[in-house]
Parts: structure tokens; C-alpha cells; sequence
């Protein structure tokens, strides 16, 4: 029988032992892999059966990149997968935005155009969208029900693209701004014109944005609330209701205000992450405290890559990220669609430091995502695998730091009176290393869960113990049975 422990939220707690440490470089032993004796103890061991230790979390699959291939065919190619990313500990999708866009066959759905049509209606040079027609997606959305997945719609909710042109006597100009049944908006819901947007005859204020400046929905307007989360038939009702979606990715929050968000919850609810493309900590926590919504934790994204790839310096993972004071809002990652086609490398985290990145967020609070192309990436995938088990099982309890510096980060998880927890040992120097720490375990034979080293270190019965991290890699070290 599986066995469940889920925690209430707890704080999590950190504690830096970097230069007032029991630890030091001088207690590092470098392990040269030509010498047998360094590999392991001939003593067998037995792995914990990781499916007894559910800790009442998952991980949520972003299940697209940008222009995914076939079109038209990937509702179907999602639904294929379903069963097998379910068995891998997946418990929720983020799936990109479902209705046209003004590209039409082509769109990614961040030009939203008819907010209902979800490819139905022949407008913008197609009835299916980029990603199939709706009786596909409906179809996807209960396979993934059927596999206890949840599944989050992309929401575009500042911008529109697609409508006809109007005089439009507050920008004394012609705008695309006129959304009817023969202007991008063929279901006939939410038809608009250029006083949905801003400004108009009650608000001259302009936010401004990176994209559609003048199609920028006005959210102060009534008539907008009551068609995009009020009404019965409003988007988020519609949503959740008719097409069954689970909760919410809200695109692009700099371009509304807070407002938006916290009201379309309190109104529907579900699961929610706000994109806040900005990795100054306190903003995201501002944004979650405003709208009760989780944010990517792009903290954490920079962290890891300026520790990984522009500074080699581990004791960079130490830096503040939201995870360690809201780690139940706190959604982290690697990668996205946007990093990946990102031309400033500041901005990607490279491949090669990819798994080591996926073991830190695998590992620590938060609420990791994984992104499909590093998921179907056949280097990555069993090392995947074996990272979701890990978070899923042992990965709970408060967090002690025990060591970090430019080469080696060491961190321990607590677990808890049932779950022995974790420690995550990471090395990114040309040589396997060896540390002697000490631990909450007393008396035990570890092994490394990620299976990256096969030694099989026993702890004293004081909880001291050497343990071992590969050249550019990590371990994660548990007790076995």
C-alpha cells in the first residue's frame, strides 16, 4: 500500500555554513575514478521503495515549445503522452493558449483574437488552430482528467490582435479595434470596439505595453469584468466549466493591474501562476501578496543560471529566491518557451548545466516545472524520471544548508517521522569529490537515488558521514531499507 504524508506548510529553514563552518575545503577529499577502492563498498543495499513515501506533491509538465510541430496535431500528440507523464509523477500540464489567434494556423495563441473559438469557426485562414480543433483539446482535457492530471490554460488577458479597423475618436486615428462576428471574433461572445480598450470616453489612462498599445483591454470597464470572469459565460467560467479547464497561467502580468487577478480567483478559483518576468525576489513576493496568485519563481531561474553557467560559483545558490519564504507559491523552473528562443544567453540556462539545475529545483520547496523538450530530450529523460520520483517522495522537511562554495553546494531535507528525507550534494569541479558532514541519520547505508555514484557510504552513530559527488554532477543521498 502506498503511503502518504502530506505536511502542512511549514516554514523552511535555512542555514548558511559557509565560512563559520565545521566544515572546511581541508575536510574535501578528491576521489580519482581509476582507483576501484574509491568506487564503493562490496556490501549489497537495498533502495527505499520511493512509491511508500508519497509526500502530496508532483510536477507540472509545460507541454509545449514555441512552434510546436505538426499543426494542427498537438491536442492529439499531448493525449498520447498523457498516460506516461501520469506514471512519471506529473500532476498538472500548462498547455499554451487555446483560442485563435490572429496568426491563425500558425498562431501560438499570444495574439488572442475570439477568446471562444477554440477551433471551430472558420476565421484568420482556418477552423482548427495551430493546435487542433476543439473536439481534439476537449478530448485531451479528459484524457489528462482520466490520468488525475490537471490542465492550465494559458491566459492572454492585456492584449487582443486580430480585430478590424474603426475611427477611433481617442487616438483620433484608425485602430484594430472593432471584435465582432465578422472581425476576429466569429463565436459572437465578447464582442468589443474601441471603448473596451484604453483610453475612452472614462479613462484617459494608457498603460503602455510591449505589445498592442492600442488594443490594450481597459479591466477598469464593467462591461470587460463581466465578460472576462463575471458573467456565467464570462472567459473564466467558460473555461472551467464548458471546457474544463483546472486553473491558470496568467501571460504577461506587467501589461494589468493586480486587481485582475486577485478578482478572476475569488470569482472562479483553481490553480494559478502569474508570469512576472522579473528576478528581483520582493517584486515577485509583492505580486504574490497582491493577487494570491503563485509566480514563476524567476529568482530562482537566475540564480541557478549565474551560479551554473556565468559565475561557477555555487555559493550563488544561496541568493534569495521566493521559494524560501512562499514555497507553496513559489513555481520553479529551468526553462520555458521564451528562455529557449531567447538569443541573450543571460537568459537560457546552457544544456550541459541543465540536469544539475533540475536536480536543485527537484530537490528544494517550490513547485517544479519540467519543459517538454527537455522532458523528450533522450539524454535527459531517465535522469528526469528519477529526479521526479526523488521530489515526489523524499524531497520534504525543513532545508538545512550545510555547504557551499565555488565548487561543491551540500543540502539537507529533513523529511520527517515517517520520510528520512534528502541530502543533495552538488560538484561542478573536474574531479569527484568526497565530504564528511554530519546528518539527522544515525546508523544507516546511503545511497545516491539519482544513481550518479555507487558508493554506499555507512553514517556513524553520531550521524557523521563521507559522501560523494561526481565531477560536474550531484548525488542524492538517502538511507536504504
Amino acid at each position: 500500500m502506498k503511503k502518504t504524508f502530506k505536511n502542512k506548510p511549514i516554514f523552511y529553514l535555512l542555514i548558511l555554513v559557509i565560512f563559520f563552518s565545521c566544515s572546511s575545503d581541508d575536510d574535501t577529499t578528491t576521489v580519482d575514478p581509476d582507483d576501484d577502492s574509491s568506487i564503493g563498498q562490496p556490501e549489497p543495499v537495498s533502495a527505499l521503495n520511493l512509491a511508500e513515501y508519497d509526500n502530496g506533491s508532483g510536477v507540472m509538465m509545460q507541454a509545449f515549445y514555441w512552434d510546436v510541430e505538426p499543426r494542427f496535431e498537438w491536442w492529439n500528440t499531448i493525449s498520447d503522452k498523457l498516460g506516461s507523464w501520469a506514471d512519471a509523477g506529473v500532476n498538472r500540464i500548462w498547455i499554451p493558449p487555446a483560442s485563435k489567434g490572429q496568426s491563425g494556423g500558425y498562431s501560438m495563441g499570444y495574439d488572442p483574437s475570439d477568446y471562444y473559438d477554440f477551433g471551430e469557426y472558420d476565421q484568420h485562414g482556418t477552423i482548427p488552430t495551430r493546435f487542433g480543433t476543439r473536439e481534439d483539446l476537449e478530448q485531451m482535457i479528459s484524457v489528462a482528467h482520466d490520468n488525475d492530471i490537471e490542465v492550465i490554460a494559458d491566459m492572454v488577458l492585456n492584449h487582443n490582435s486580430g480585430g478590424g479597423l474603426e475611427y477611433n475618436p481617442y487616438r483620433e486615428k484608425e485602430t484594430y479595434t472593432l471584435f465582432d462576428e465578422t472581425h476576429g471574433n466569429a463565436s459572437g461572445m465578447f464582442n468589443r470596439n474601441y471603448e473596451d480598450f484604453y483610453p475612452n470616453s472614462v479613462s484617459n489612462y494608457d498603460p503602455g505595453s510591449l505589445f498592442y498599445q492600442e488594443t490594450n483591454l481597459d479591466h477598469h470597464r464593467e462591461r470587460v469584468q463581466n465578460w472576462l470572469w463575471k458573467d456565467e459565460n464570462s472567459v473564466a467560467k467558460y473555461y472551467k466549466n464548458v471546457m474544463g479547464f483546472d486553473g491558470w497561467r496568467f501571460d504577461y502580468v506587467l501589461g494589468f493591474e493586480d486587481f485582475v487577478i486577485k478578482d478572476w480567483l475569488e470569482e472562479v478559483g483553481g490553480f494559478s501562476v502569474s508570469e512576472l518576468w522579473d528576478g528581483n525576489p520582493g517584486v515577485l513576493r509583492n505580486h504574490i501578496e497582491a493577487t494570491g496568485s503563485g509566480v514563476f519563481d524567476f529568482a530562482a531561474f537566475y540564480v541557478m543560471e549565474q551560479a551554473f553557467d556565468r559565475n561557477h560559483d555555487l555559493k550563488g545558490l544561496t541568493d534569495d529566491q521566493v521559494w524560501q519564504t512562499n514555497p507553496e507559491k513559489a513555481v520553479t523552473f529551468t526553462a520555458n518557451h521564451d528562455t529557449e528562443k531567447d538569443a541573450n544567453e543571460d537568459n537560457i540556462i546552457a544544456p550541459e548545466n541543465k540536469l544539475k539545475a533540475y536536480a536543485f529545483i527537484m530537490t528544494h520547496p517550490g513547485y517544479p516545472t519540467v519543459f517538454y523538450l527537455d522532458y523528450e530530450n533522450p539524454e535527459f529523460q531517465e535522469q528526469l524520471n528519477k529526479l521526479i520520483r526523488i521530489h515526489n517522495s523524499l524531497a520534504t522537511g525543513s532545508l538545512e544548508i550545510i555547504y557551499a562554495d565555488n565548487d561543491e553546494y551540500i543540502m539537507q531535507r529533513s523529511g520527517n517521522s515517517e520520510n528520512p528525507g534528502l541530502i543533495l550534494y552538488m560538484n561542478i569541479s573536474a574531479s569527484a569529490k568526497r565530504r564528511t558532514i554530519t546528518t539527522s541519520w544515525d546508523s544507516s547505508i546511503l545511497m545516491d537515488y539519482s544513481e550518479n555514484s555507487n558508493y554506499h557510504p555507512k553514517v556513524s552513530e553520531d550521524g557523521e558521514v563521507t559522501i560523494e559527488a561526481p565531477a560536474n554532477s550531484y548525488a542524492i543521498w538517502s538511507i536504504t531499507e
